[in-house]
């Protein structure tokens, strides 16, 4: 090009290379067309698959949670009774079994009434929450959370007897009145571990089958809640097992230190070790594994490690705003994950950098929810 400097003509105008086959031009959702402005759920997620960025990555674990929880083995009839591990259909062939992870935050926003929903129909297999996980789900049976400001003053609320969750307000009260409930069956329960060590000999709590454990405790306050609104409720209905390792981290925590003083000399035991066994069991046993990740931390990991005793989930889904740079769990991709076995190499997998509140609605009804 004659006048051009020769230097800027190279750096600006360099030569591509042909373009592969396999790239796809990049597309977004067209709403000068009528069948955009009324698309279902599943058809503007399936259109953003070319969006780019974070609308692409949505789209991809849509799919991946469609094939997993589609996914169909062998029937029970054409397997040897060893073999006949894992889940299966109401038909009787293997499916894939799901675990899902979620944190506190998400039962304490609205994202308790989908989490509900895929428990109640029974489309996962087993959850790992932390203690708030449990306690939120409770005392929303008990008494509202309510929406607040994430810039409305610590010490007022403090003085005001109110707690922040970001923008969600939690009257102090709901906390006693949490206490109120759980208190009785504290008691009960451990007026049946009593029985049950008197029944079977002075050292029947030290046996290999405790009395009680994280996810038996769970189960139990899901019975006693009997409350349609409640998670723990349709877990306990359904025989989803909850799993959380870390039972004492909340308010659940509080109730049973106040129980030690409560009822001394005698105290509640609760087993980790045998939970630990028995969701590494689900993951050894399943035909297919797959996770859905929804937030980090403690649940990511334990589910993660889990699939790990199977060489690794099949497929995972990870949804969270957590980043790599500094080395937490939390904010690892499902490539991390893969190095450490916990996720197969030729896996499905994706993590989508987002605020579940955003988009684990859009998830649900474009596929848990789309039949």
């Amino acid at each position: 090009m004659s006048g051009f400097p020769d230097l800027a003509t190279d750096a600006v105008l360099k030569q591509s290379v042909p373009v592969p086959e396999h790239f796809q031009e990049v597309k977004g959702v067209d709403y000068s067309k009528p069948e955009s402005r009324n698309a279902r759920a599943s058809d503007l997620i399936d259109s953003m698959k070319t969006m780019g960025f974070q609308g692409s990555s949505l789209a991809k674990a849509c799919e991946i949670i469609d094939e997993m929880r589609t996914w169909r083995g062998k029937h029970i009839s054409e397997l040897a009774e060893h073999e006949r591990k894992g889940e299966f259909d109401e038909n009787g062939y293997q499916k894939t079994t799901i675990f899902m992870g979620y944190t506190s935050n998400l039962i304490s926003s609205g994202l308790r009434d989908t989490l509900r929903f895929l428990v109640q129909h029974k489309m996962v297999s087993a959850i790992v929450a932390s203690a708030g996980g449990i306690e939120e789900d409770l005392i929303k049976c008990l008494a509202p959370t309510y929406m607040g400001d994430f810039a409305l003053p610590g010490k007022q609320l403090r003085d005001d007897g109110m707690n922040r969750i970001g923008n969600l307000i939690v009257p102090n009260d709901n906390y006693c009145k949490f206490e109120e409930w759980i208190v009785p069956v504290l008691d009960k329960m451990l007026e049946e571990q009593e029985a049950f060590a008197v029944k079977n000999g002075a050292n029947a709590l030290d046996a290999d089958v405790p009395f009680w454990t994280p996810s038996k405790v769970i189960d139990r306050l899901g019975q006693e809640i009997n409350d349609e609104s409640s998670v723990l409720y349709w877990a306990h209905k359904n025989q989803i097992p909850i799993f959380c390792p870390a039972l004492t981290d909340g308010s659940i925590g509080d109730m049973l230190f106040f129980h030690t003083f409560k009822a001394s000399p005698k105290q509640l035991r609760i087993d980790i070790v045998q939970d630990i066994r028995r969701i590494n069991s689900l993951s050894m046993e399943a035909s297919r594994a797959g996770m859905l990740i929804l937030g980090g931390g403690l649940i990511k990991h334990h589910i993660c490690n889990a699939c790990l005793m199977r060489n690794g989930a099949d497929y995972a889904v990870y949804i969270n705003t957590g980043q790599e740079f500094d080395g937490s769990d939390a904010g690892a991709r499902p490539d991390e994950a893969v190095s450490w076995g916990k996720i197969k190499a030729d896996a499905k997998s994706v993590k989508v950098f987002a605020d579940v509140s955003l988009v684990l609605p859009l998830i649900v009804a474009a596929t848990f929810a789309k039949e």
